[in-house]
């Protein structure tokens, strides 16, 4: 798969370096710069336009967007400067404001005008630019205030989710799924986002995307007849091969390849648990405390042994009450009163307190449509966000949270002390039955 992406600041020609005020010599370098004051100048007293390229085909208002000097912008807007003019490439202000995330400029733009679906000449709209360059927050901003477009695709096909699995921006592709992209989309090499991941080998972005799609995405192959498993294999990426391998055998409907892959559905080890649970107190019972081989146990040891099946029998209790209860799920997106209001999910919480809004874009769960509390994690066995995760238990069948990690402790101390009593009282019935074993066989002998 050939790599293109929007040319913006990769070349030295275009890099601002960090001079000084001598420096600023036109429109261009002061709109750079965000001399405001300079700019006036050039342009009130030495009357310079605002509406003609530079050198290389460049405007003033690109410069200024780039940088995020959102009055520099609007002193440009005000006086002459086209909001919606491309350059050689076809390349607006907006573009230029996404490659660094410039949200207080795309503001400026797009109340002044600016078209938020504008494509250069490769396809690219804004969103493609941002998802380029990983800025999360700013696709964020232009799609819930400015109806950006988040499933667009440029001349090749392929959306802004392809290039943030390419490039590996986990953040951008949360986001993403998290505003509904679709992540079966086949762009013109009939690549999904997850080939791309693969294809870089971006682990991160590869677990997102396996954990939030379905085994559809796992078996899809490009034009070249490459799953993303085989295109990871083939590069190199063992590790991401192995771990798509398995999860398409973890997704199958045949039982050898869940048992291969580590994963019983949703049945789990529970029953193979609670199986061996019962056999070994039936074998303690008919094999040391009422062994017919073996000499009767003491009352002091019979007591204890009576002690140890009284804690394997609640240790089954809550077995069972670790198995069945609800961990701490998390209620979906889709789970939520049909009542409730209907706006934009991310506009819907307080933008001083969200983690969301602060940068923490791990707290959104692309899978259950959700903005997960702190110590929240998703489990993608049971496909859910757990309150206080700790560990999914595939011998309990369930995860262990909030609800359930107390009586999960109780049982592990449970079932801990009833085989250590047991094995201490099966040990001691041993070594009496030995020693008067020997007793009768030397007094056998002295007669």
């Amino acid at each position: 798969m050939a790599s293109s992406e929007i040319e913006i600041v990769s070349s030295e020609s275009k890099q601002i370096p960090n001079g000084v005020a001598a420096n600023v010599i036109d429109v261009f370098s002061a709109s750079a710069y965000g001399d405001l004051d300079k700019l006036r100048k050039f342009v009130e007293e030495d009357k310079a336009s605002l509406s003609t390229p530079d050198g290389n085909g460049y405007y003033a208002l690109q410069w200024a967007s780039l940088n995020n000097f959102p009055d520099v912008a609007q002193y440009i807007i005000e006086h002459g400067g086209d909001v919606n003019q491309n350059d050689n490439v076809r390349q607006t202000a907006l573009h230029w404001a996404a490659v660094r995330g410039s949200i207080a400029v795309a503001d400026v733009l797009l109340q002044n005008g600016g078209r938020v679906e504008a494509a250069d000449a490769n396809g690219y709209r804004a969103v493609h630019v941002a998802a380029q360059y990983g800025q999360t927050g700013f696709l964020n901003h232009i799609g819930a205030k400015y109806r950006a477009d988040f499933d667009a695709v440029d001349n090749e096909g392929r959306s802004p989710l392809h290039w943030a699995a390419y490039k590996g921006y986990a953040d951008t592709i949360r986001l993403l799924l998290f505003r509904d992209a679709y992540q079966g989309r086949q762009d013109r090499e009939g690549c999904t986002p997850l080939h791309w991941a693969a294809l870089r080998g971006n682990i991160e972005a590869c677990t997102i995307l396996v954990h939030a799609g379905t085994k559809q995405e796992l078996a899809v192959k490009d034009k070249a007849g490459f799953t993303p498993a085989q295109i990871a294999s083939d590069k190199g990426h063992r590790h991401i091969a192995l771990f798509l391998s398995n999860a398409q055998r973890a997704q199958s409907n045949h039982w050898k390849d869940k048992i291969c892959s580590g994963k019983m559905g949703d049945v789990g080890f529970a029953p193979i648990l609670l199986s061996i649970i019962l056999i070994l107190m039936f074998l303690f019972i008919n094999s040391v405390i009422a062994a017919p081989n073996l000499p009767k146990v003491t009352a002091v040891v019979g007591l204890w042994g009576w002690t140890a099946l009284s804690l394997a029998f609640v240790s089954i209790i809550m077995f069972y009450r670790c198995s069945s209860k609800d961990p701490g799920f998390i209620k979906r997106l889709g789970d939520l009163n049909k009542d409730t209001d209907s706006e934009d999910p991310l506009l819907n919480i307080d933008l001083n307190n969200s983690s969301v809004w602060t940068g923490n874009w791990s707290q959104l769960c692309p899978t259950c449509k959700i903005i997960r509390p702190v110590r929240c994690k998703h489990c993608p066995t049971c496909k859910h966000c757990i309150e206080q995760f700790d560990h999914h238990c595939p011998w309990i069948s369930n995860c262990v949270g909030k609800r359930n990690k107390r009586d999960f402790f109780i049982f592990i101390c449970l079932a801990t002390s009833s085989s250590f009593l047991a094995g201490i009282i099966a040990v001691q019935s041993a070594w009496v039955a030995k020693n008067l074993l020997l007793i009768l066989s030397c007094w056998v002998k002295g007669n």
